[in-house]
This record gives structure tokens, C-alpha cells and sequence, in this order.
């Protein structure tokens, strides 16, 4: 109770007190901004429900280019962090590559991909990948380094195969830290997408929210973030789900 209370009771202070700035116009005051630019969240619960159709209709798009992005990320991350954990020789070779990788500002390789591939679903996916990989990675990779090592003596003193004391005594020791990295890349995963759509794109939140800016439709800018929150979160949700049921001994 307390976990989830404490939170909501914040959260319903901030929200009363955004919603009191907002209507008395002293938040427009205090910004030097026009009133009809603060959105109050009255004003975004409003916008969400007059725009639901075009909000819905963007958040799939969005939704099906964060999840293309996240399993790719996932199967590739893992793919790696087994490959360099298997091999001292991939281990040297990819580990500083993939370190140089997270340091290329992801807004100069957006516009490449989109030369490239087009403005449709791929240059966005590519880019939540290249965003949530890193995390899952690095996290998998340090956790197959923590296998219990009197457990491996004791697979290897009965004739245990390597892929045997990966399967039964690494895999499962390194499966928390991959739900670590997993839960980070799910709530990249959003930022990612939005990166992508601002960079080309004719539909999806992050060109939804380019238009409202240019148009000062600030309530459903607001409105768009909130359902991307609320995407993200309901991912984070179901990965969790998914430790709790996959890490029963936990």
C-alpha cells in the first residue's frame, strides 16, 4: 500500500497544484506566456478525449515502432552479451565498439536512415534500437559473468558440457540482470521512437506533437505525452510481469 500510495498522493498534489496555477493564470504569469499556451490538465483531460481518434490512431503507429525497436534490441543484445561472454576473442572485439556506439548522437544517424531507408516503419524501429540495445547488453553480459563458481566446479566434476553450464548454471543467473537492462530499454524505448518520427515522418505521436507545437495546440501536445507515459508504463508493467513469472525462485 505505502509503495503505491505515497507516489499517487504526490502525484495528485502536483497535479492539483498545476491545475490551480494553470486556471488562475498565474503559471502563464510566472512563464511570461500567454494564457491560452498553458494547458491546464483539465484542458489535456479534455483534449484526450475530443482527439481520441486521431491520438489513438498515432499511438499505434508509434506503439508498432517501439515494439519492432525493442525486440530487435532484445535479440540482439542478448545475441551479443552470449557472444562475448563465449568468446575472449568477440569479448575484445565488440565490447569497445558497442561502448562507441552509445556516444554517436542518435539525431545525426536519424536523417541517414531516413535517406536510406524511407519514412516508413524501419529508420524508426532502427533507431529504438540502437537507443535500448546498449542496456540489455551490458546488463546480460554481467550477468553471465556471476555465475556461482563452486556451482560451475561442480557441473564441470560431472562431466558437464560448456552449452550445459551455460544453459543450467549461467543462464539462469544472468536472467535478473537481463530483466534490469530489459526495464531500461522499455523506457528508452518511447524516446527513441520520437526521435525518429521528428526526424521524417508523415504519422505517429512524435509527428502529432511537431504539428500541435507549430500550431500551439499545447493541450493535446500534452496529451500526446501522456499517452506515451502511459505506453511506456504499461510496458514496464508487463515486463515485470514477465520477471516475476519467468524468476520464480526469486
Amino acid at each position: 500500500m505505502r509503495r503505491w500510495l505515497l507516489p499517487t498522493l504526490f502525484l495528485a498534489v502536483l497535479i492539483g497544484a498545476w491545475q490551480l496555477a494553470a486556471s488562475s493564470g498565474a503559471l502563464a504569469d510566472l512563464l511570461k506566456l500567454e494564457s491560452y499556451v498553458v494547458a491546464s490538465p483539465l484542458e489535456i483531460a479534455e483534449s484526450l478525449w475530443q482527439s481520441r481518434s486521431l491520438l489513438a490512431e498515432n499511438a499505434w503507429v508509434t506503439l508498432r515502432e517501439m515494439l519492432l525497436g525493442l525486440g530487435l534490441s532484445l535479440v540482439i543484445g542478448v545475441g551479443l552479451a552470449f557472444a562475448m561472454h563465449l568468446s575472449g576473442v568477440v569479448r575484445d572485439t565488440l565490447n569497445p565498439l558497442i561502448v562507441v556506439s552509445q556516444t554517436i548522437p542518435i539525431l545525426a544517424i536519424a536523417p541517414i536512415l531516413i535517406i536510406w531507408l524511407g519514412f516508413g516503419i524501419w529508420p524508426k524501429a532502427i533507431v529504438v534500437l540502437l537507443i535500448c540495445f546498449f542496456p540489455v547488453a551490458v546488463s546480460t553480459f554481467a550477468g553471465l559473468g556471476t555465475a556461482d563458481p563452486e556451482a560451475t566446479k561442480m557441473m564441470r566434476s560431472l562431466d558437464a558440457s560448456r552449452l550445459q553450464i551455460l544453459w543450467r548454471i549461467e543462464t539462469p543467473t544472468a536472467l535478473p540482470y537481463f530483466f534490469t537492462g530489459a526495464r531500461l530499454a522499455v523506457v528508452l524505448a518511447p524516446i527513441g521512437a520520437i526521435f525518429g518520427e521528428w526526424v521524417g515522418s508523415s504519422s505517429g505521436l512524435g509527428h502529432l506533437i511537431l504539428q500541435d507545437n507549430g500550431q500551439l495546440e499545447t493541450a493535446r501536445l500534452f496529451a500526446s505525452v501522456v499517452i506515451l507515459s502511459a505506453m511506456a508504463l504499461l510496458l514496464f508493467a508487463l515486463t515485470a510481469l514477465a520477471q516475476r513469472r519467468i524468476i520464480t525462485w526469486r
